[in-house]
């Protein structure tokens, strides 16, 4: 393949974007500055927003959340989720990048860049214990990943969070340190209490993508469904993510604005995380042969975290005014930034491959 023609399929891409999709950071640009100007300007719409809650999880946050993935879940075609169950490559090597190689980083990141900071040492390592099950959606699709594979692995992620996220939290905050001779941190946190998140911003759109697809093929027909109705739903998943973004940096402008060196700290360790894991999660999937769309899912759902898990763990441990909330806190606020870049180099990375998404 030549360098014109692979140039010329890359700028494809981009260009067949909608409006909407193309300008995506100049939107999210937009709405972290309404979020912090909100959140500077209106007196107590910090605390309003917070108290807006059900147990630790924000009722805005999950309402954003939940119209952010409903259209990409409406979008997967549930009849081909065995060709990605029978993808052995891409399933082994999921499990590796996210229960392996992702919380061993972020616990390595940590330590190396925050040795003198204990309480945002370990919300980073928590930070990195929560896969990502909701966001990682919108990237994979701005992306043209393949969405079959994305809910596989989304649903992978949730199984694992449930049984695992207590045992890693016990061996990389006290286990591990006591081996290494480094001070230790503990986590109490239930199964149960894991299992409401999953259900909560996994099973809530997940149900509803499947019923929409499953009753509207049924009544409609397939062609209607993906030419008219797909169509009407889809931009519904962008303004669900800027305005979660704009509660996000609503929420913690003052944090922002009162404490930017240790915002600094935070985020010098996460964006090494991001960067990192997705670069190395992208050549990994390339080197085992898989097709560029996968490859990109495997990327996406390894750099990706579950930031609204992540904050309410270290909130409900440690406190909402602990340094831990606050390194979960500034989890999403580097992560939404940094993918949207990543979206934009997987899509130019496609040049790299041979195989085409069939959906491309």
């Amino acid at each position: 393949m030549s360098s014109t023609t692979v140039t010329t399929k890359s700028s494809g891409v981009i260009g067949g974007l909608s409006t909407l999709d193309r300008f995506l950071p100049v939107w999210i640009g937009l709405a972290m500055a309404a979020g912090l100007l909100l959140g500077r300007l209106v007196p107590g719409l910090d605390t309003a927003l917070e108290a807006v809650k059900i147990g630790e999880i924000s009722l805005p946050i999950a309402l954003g959340l939940l119209l952010m993935m409903y259209p990409v879940l409406a979008k997967v075609r549930y009849d081909r989720l065995d060709t990605v169950t029978g993808d052995r490559r891409m399933l082994v090597a999921s499990l590796v990048l996210n229960w392996i190689v992702g919380p061993a980083l972020m616990f390595a990141l940590a330590w190396a860049l925050l040795p003198d900071l204990p309480e945002y040492r370990t919300g980073l390592i928590i930070v990195g214990l929560a896969r990502c099950i909701a966001m990682v959606l919108i990237w994979n699709d701005l992306a043209c990943g393949d969405r079959e594979a994305a809910a596989v692995l989304v649903a992978l992620n949730s199984i694992f969070q449930v049984i695992a996220f207590g045992a890693l939290g016990w061996f990389y905050l006290e286990i591990l340190p006591g081996w290494l001779g480094l001070s230790q941190a503990a986590l109490d946190v239930s199964m149960w209490d894991i299992a409401q998140y999953v259900l909560i911003f996994l099973g809530i759109p997940l149900l509803a993508g499947y019923l929409s697809r499953k009753l509207g093929e049924r009544s409609k027909g397939r062609e209607w469904y993906e030419t008219r109705f797909l169509p009407k739903i889809g931009p519904i998943a962008l303004y669900g993510l800027l305005f979660t973004i704009v509660i996000l940096f609503a929420l913690q402008g003052h944090t922002i604005s009162e404490r930017p060196l240790d915002v600094a700290r935070i985020a010098l360790p996460l964006l090494a995380y991001f960067f990192l894991m997705w670069g190395g999660s992208f050549l990994a999937g390339r080197a085992i042969g898989l097709p560029y769309d996968r490859t990109s899912t495997l990327a996406f759902t390894a750099a990706g975290n579950n930031f609204e898990l992540a904050i309410a763990v270290a909130v409900g441990v440690f406190g909402v005014t602990s340094g831990q909330a606050l390194a979960g806190v500034v989890g999403p606020l580097i992560e939404v930034p940094v993918l949207v870049a990543l979206v934009y180099v997987s899509l130019w990375g496609r040049c790299l491959f041979s195989k085409e998404p069939a959906d491309a």
